[in-house]
């Protein structure tokens, strides 16, 4: 194994500028860098974790490389304060690498605040923060412009890659430098960050960490309260973005047997029996009232939603997809926040179906705004978007008015879905 032919080296190979970005990890010049002799022991113990079968050779050979480059960046950070950015709704993937990165980063003297812009509302995620004591605090976008930001030297993108997150353009006003991206979504766009690992094969970025933790940057110990509860957040990552597991790859299996040791699975069953609310359940009717079926595909508007029950749409793009004959949903809405006086078109999509690609199907469907990004994407099985209302974004009291925005909005995103589904439709009628 590539660790056991290092055996007489006592130092690193530090990365060249672009190694560090991610573009190339093997592009290196020789400029040592010293670094604890417990922390290459660490690695080779979690080498040898390799012929126990806790990973395969090939993800052993890739997560090294990106452990050791992470390591360098770690080490040139040391005793800064870092700021990790979720997605607005961050879901269990994003919650659990997030504390990850901060245990991690810990050893390394790196304070680290982990925060989202938007809402909790999905039902296990609450349970899964307030039965693990997760770290996350949600930060309005108003409540951030009266933030100094300068006491932060860098942030982290954990579970994305910075388009889905209200924080970007503070982050970039303040000149956060972009230390990491850890995503296992498609890119979407070029990123300047020191250290970049995204690979869109692996079905959780939960497995992503995890085989950082086999490679050695954390040696999870089960007598450590926090860490077993760290543990548990990743096995539910890594189970929620597997559909259960049944779409989980060998990677996935195995970052979840290496887990096993030390997860508390009472503590999870009690996250996985939070019960979902009336609301949800009504957003769930609402999209069997109002689905159309098209060639397998299930196509439901559920008009307005208020911005703490977004996760609902994604709930119901899960039971829509489960009809028989149907072998993708959508399901969107127009989302209100109070807060901000903001709106948005938010929409998920699931799929069984195994030659269709989230992905690439939501940026076809709806491109891409001014600034060349895309207003939605996805991984293995499911994606989203998030459709900004410009003008017409706002409440409005008229009730004849609301209806008449929601109507246009609706036949709008129906339509781009539609001329994809079947070309030969042309433009929808709406009576």
């Amino acid at each position: 194994m590539k660790s056991n032919s290092r055996k007489s080296h006592d130092s690193l190979l530090l990365m060249t500028e672009s190694a560090a970005t991610g573009s190339n990890l093997d592009t290196v010049i020789k400029t040592p860098v010293e670094f604890p002799d417990t922390r290459i022991e660490s690695r080779k113990n979690a080498a040898a974790e390799t012929i126990q079968g806790l990973m395969t050779p090939q993800g052993w050979r890739l997560a090294e490389r990106q452990v050791e480059a992470l390591e360098r960046v770690l080490e040139q950070h040391k005793g800064n304060r870092q700021l990790v950015i979720l997605q607005d709704f961050p879901d269990p993937d994003a919650l659990s690498c997030a504390w990850t990165y901060k245990l991690m980063a810990q050893q390394y003297d790196i304070r680290c605040d982990i925060v989202y812009a938007g809402t909790l509302s999905h039902q296990e995620n609450i349970a899964l923060v307030k039965l693990t004591g997760l770290p996350a605090q949600r930060w309005a976008v108003q409540t951030v412009k009266d933030k100094d930001l300068s006491v932060y030297q860098g942030c982290v993108f954990v579970d994305h890659q910075g388009t889905t997150t209200q924080l970007m353009p503070l982050v970039q006003q303040a000149k956060l430098p972009l230390i990491a991206v850890i995503d296992h979504h498609t890119a979407q766009g070029e990123l300047n960050a020191k250290f970049t690992d995204i690979r869109p094969q692996v079905r959780a970025t939960a497995t992503i960490f995890t085989q950082y933790l086999q490679a050695g940057l954390l040696r999870l110990d089960s007598s450590i309260s926090e860490h077993v509860k760290c543990a548990t957040a990743l096995m539910h990552g890594i189970r929620s973005d597997t559909n259960r597991l049944m779409q989980a790859q060998e990677e996935d299996f195995l970052a979840a047997g290496y887990l096993s040791r030390f997860y508390d699975a009472q503590l999870l069953n009690s996250v996985l029996q939070a019960s979902r609310s009336k609301r949800v359940m009504d957003v769930i009717e609402r999209s069997l009232r109002n689905r159309v079926l098209q060639n397998n595909f299930s196509i439901a508007g559920v008009g307005y939603l208020r911005y703490d029950d977004r996760d609902a749409i994604p709930q119901a793009a899960d039971f829509l997809v489960t009809e028989e004959n149907v072998h993708t949903a959508v399901v969107y809405g127009i989302v209100h926040d109070e807060d901000e006086d903001l709106e948005l078109v938010v929409g998920s999509l699931r799929t069984n179906k195994l030659t269709l690609d989230p992905d690439e199907f939501i940026k076809e469907a709806f491109g891409q705004d001014a600034q060349g990004r895309f207003f939605g994407g996805g991984r293995s099985m499911a994606g989203g978007f998030e459709i900004p209302m410009g003008f017409l974004s706002g409440f409005n009291e008229n009730a004849d008015y609301t209806r008449m925005k929601w109507e246009v909005f609706d036949v709008q995103i129906k339509q781009k879905l539609l001329r994809l589904i079947n070309p030969e439709e042309g433009v929808i009628r709406t009576v």
